[in-house]
């Protein structure tokens, strides 16, 4: 089964953000912290300013790729496993390494904060 243009106009939506390499970076850094993180420690550890921070982390979160977690005055950011565990099904379909069905495409599933 090909790829349908709702699966492609889902998994487009998915790959946009990962178009930008500060974006790679904090993505990369809260998966591999496994802990949620304040804006405040990526700043940290990657050398970033606050406000390019805090717009990558919301275009992640607007995409499902990263969920925060607000207390009163700290955000916590952490890598949302949902969707992550989806995208690479989604690029093997999209390279044509996996049959279309193979792979989910509803982004609500992959939205999850939880």
């Amino acid at each position: 089964m090909d790829v349908t243009r709702g699966q492609a106009e889902t998994w487009a939506s998915w790959f946009r953000p990962l178009g930008d390499p500060s974006r790679i970076l904090i993505l990369n850094l809260l998966a591999t912290a496994g802990r949620p993180m304040s804006v405040g420690h990526i700043v940290d550890e990657l050398g970033l300013a606050q406000s390019t921070v805090s717009h990558h982390l919301k275009v992640l979160g607007e995409v499902g790729f990263a969920v925060v977690e607000r207390e009163i005055t700290v955000s916590w950011w952490r890598v949302n496993d949902r969707c992550l565990a989806c995208f690479p099904s989604a690029a093997e379909v999209v390279m044509g390494r996996a049959p279309a069905g193979t792979a989910p495409w509803n982004d609500a599933t992959t939205r999850s904060t939880r």
